[in-house]
């Protein structure tokens, strides 16, 4: 059930997700004057349509993606004679790009009043946060966490880790990082009553082992920011998820982690926790999330998959739109316009690699599924 609702809510956002970016696309080529044709969410057979204008807007069987068709772009259909002054190739190449890249570009846009959401409902955990326990989590590693065996409460205020006094969460996360596997001692202040009680950091390791953080099992109370701090932290934290999304894909997507994939799926090597998951495993983790009532992180993770899919579609490889954008620049350089059925079969090889690639993922999360959120 838990799985179903997650699955459902995430195929909803991405579905709408799709729409926006689709969207996106068709609304800079009317701009521009583009002869637009069909605007299409999901593939395969068609189950509902309707034409406004010149234009069909319809829904098809299969989720997962749509597309706007714009006469002249698909290389093996005619253009009427009467449409070419409007058609895909007539336009000037900085047109044809801006309409591109407005697809993924929609994608960030989306980002930042995801993430300004999350900062302004449940503040941000970039800036420094009061000092003060806002929950404890139950178990950690599928033990009771060492915040619950101490008996840590909402509304506990940590004066004191270490040698260290009213540290910021920073502070905390190094410091019992450093510590993790070792007995550290905290100072907690409750109703105006100071004591101290000692925790032993879980130890949060990567796919190679090493210590990647410690943990307690607590989240500190956030700083609550106005709409317009939001709104700017939104922009820091596309920035900072652009940032980690690039080396999330270039790892994904990359020797390492297709080699990783495979042992995986034939060997049976534990999973790396940073590798790729379809959507079965991001519905699985929705799912988790909502049953803690995760609210905020919920927000987070779907900020993150909005921009890795907006990346993602910006791998100049066709039939990616960073593909169709990376042919405009060498008709730019070539000064003569390119010839796309040439490309179609690195199209083909491309879109066979990433339905292997999905149905590889989708089974490893069935069968292995990653750790919990």
């Amino acid at each position: 059930m838990q799985f179903a609702f997650g699955f459902l809510l995430l195929l909803g956002y991405l579905t709408v997700l799709v729409s926006l970016h689709e969207l996106g696309h068709l609304l800079l080529a009317k701009k521009f004057g583009f002869k637009i044709e069909e605007y299409f969410i999901g593939f395969g057979p068609k189950l509902w349509s309707r034409k406004r204008g010149e234009i069909e807007y319809g829904v098809k069987a299969i989720p997962g993606g749509g597309y706007v068709k714009i006469a002249g772009m698909n290389p093996y259909e005619e253009v009427a004679e009467v449409d070419l002054p409007r058609a895909y190739g007539s336009k000037p190449i900085w047109q044809r790009a801006l309409v591109i890249f407005c697809g993924p570009g929609v994608h960030f846009v989306v980002a930042v009043l995801i993430f300004a959401s999350w900062v302004f409902f449940f503040g941000d955990p970039a800036l420094p946060p009061q000092p003060v326990v806002a929950s404890v989590e139950q178990t950690l590693n599928g033990s009771p966490s060492p915040a619950r065996l101490a008996g840590l409460q909402p509304g506990d205020r940590i004066v004191a880790v270490g040698d260290l006094t009213n540290p910021t969460a920073q502070q905390l996360s190094v410091y019992v990082t450093d510590h993790a596997g070792q007995p550290v001692a905290y100072r907690i202040e409750r109703q105006g009553v100071t004591r101290t009680i000692t925790m032993t950091p879980i130890a949060v390791r990567n796919g190679n082992g090493v210590i990647v953080k410690g943990r307690i099992g607590i989240f500190l109370g956030p700083t609550y920011p106005g709409v317009v701090k939001s709104m700017t932290q939104g922009g820091w934290w596309l920035w900072y998820s652009v940032d980690a999304s690039v080396h999330s894909v270039t790892h994904v997507f990359g020797p390492s982690g297709v080699g990783r994939l495979y042992d995986s799926l034939v060997h049976g090597t534990p999973r790396d926790p940073n590798g790729g998951a379809s959507v079965v495993g991001v519905g699985q983790q929705t799912g988790a999330l909502v049953s803690q009532g995760a609210w905020g992180t919920l927000l987070e993770l779907l900020g993150f998959i909005t921009v890795f899919i907006g990346l993602v579609n910006l791998i100049p490889l066709p039939p990616f739109d960073g593909g169709h954008l990376a042919l405009l620049v060498i008709e730019k350089v070539r000064g003569k316009a390119m010839d796309y059925r040439r490309v179609i079969p690195v199209a083909a090889v491309v879109v066979g690699f990433l339905v292997i690639f999905v149905l590889a993922t989708a089974v490893l999360d069935i069968v292995q599924p990653l750790p919990g959120p």
